[in-house]
């Protein structure tokens, strides 16, 4: 326990707080309640010469079974949101999915794509998550972030360098800790209509009733990552406990107390697969940190 009095848990399976429900242990795992103790958590990891691993709801995110050494942060506890006209303010930790239901209860358009996407609103950001035809790029006004200077930076839309799947936080070490959504006046029931849609949509396409981490692999170039993995006959290929879902191919599912290793040696083996039979490299969506 660190002198400041910060509640830190060591040695703690990541598993339960994943999507993925896999993962190992961190040897220090917070979960701050005010972003000054988010301040002091910084400084006390870096004082100790520790990695910093900073989530949200541990989506998109595949945790190797030897865990991840340093100490971890979720942000889950730090969900606040303010509304100045026809703006949102969110903290990182709020679910966008929640976030969205407020859009349209304040009947603000413009995050009906977001309705179903389970993660963070700083995980959207930082990934530049999308769906049905939107993405955080096209509503985020500014963000700002704690700089590795110890430092709070807001960055303009402009300063954000957005591209697919990818935002300046993933090059420049900063931790979001709230966004600016910019909306706009929408019909309250129009608004739920799209939202209800997409939502009709993803369960009708997605295998949701188990754990995953969402879509695997970015769209290559002029295919479908699903549809190449289907076609190379891969639905219900198993490692371990994790299995390329037999609803949608683009997903991986964790149906039998899969790990972290799992997951990784099951990407490995349908990325394998799918080069071997159409010279396509899928390259994965998401992301794979910690030890083996």
């Amino acid at each position: 326990m660190p002198k400041n009095g910060l509640n830190l848990l060591t040695n703690t399976e990541i598993a339960p707080y994943a999507y993925t429900q896999a993962g190992g242990k961190a040897d220090y795992l917070a979960i701050p309640h005010s972003l000054e103790e988010l301040q002091h958590l910084v400084a006390w990891a870096k004082e100790q010469g520790f990695p910093i691993h900073v989530f949200g709801r541990l989506s998109n995110l595949v945790v190797r079974s030897g865990g991840l050494r340093g100490l971890v942060i979720l942000m889950t506890e730090l969900k606040t949101v303010e509304q100045k006209g026809n703006e949102l303010s969110a903290v990182a930790g709020c679910d966008i999915i929640w976030l969205a239901a407020v859009a349209q209860e304040k009947g603000l358009a413009g995050l009906e794509w977001a309705a179903g996407i389970p993660g963070s609103v700083g995980g959207a950001v930082f990934m530049n998550a999308g769906a049905y035809g939107g993405q955080a790029d096209m509503v985020v006004e500014s963000v700002t972030a704690l700089m590795p200077d110890m430092t709070f930076q807001t960055f303009s839309r402009k300063e954000l360098a957005f591209a697919y799947r990818h935002s300046v936080f993933q090059d420049n070490g900063g931790i979001i800790v709230q966004a600016t959504f910019a909306l706009k006046k929408g019909n309250r029931q129009k608004i739920q209509d799209r939202m209800d849609e997409n939502n009709y949509a993803r369960a009708l396409k997605q295998p949701l009733s188990w754990p995953s981490n969402g879509s695997v692999f970015k769209r290559p170039e002029g295919y479908f990552a699903g549809k190449l993995i289907m076609d190379s006959g891969l639905q219900g290929t198993s490692v371990g406990g994790v299995m390329v879902s037999t609803k949608h191919a683009g997903f991986m599912v964790n149906v039998d107390h899969g790990s972290g290793n799992d997951y990784e040696d099951l990407i490995h083996l349908v990325q394998q697969e799918v080069y071997k039979n159409y010279q396509v490299h899928l390259e994965p969506e998401v992301r794979i940190i910690g030890d083996r």
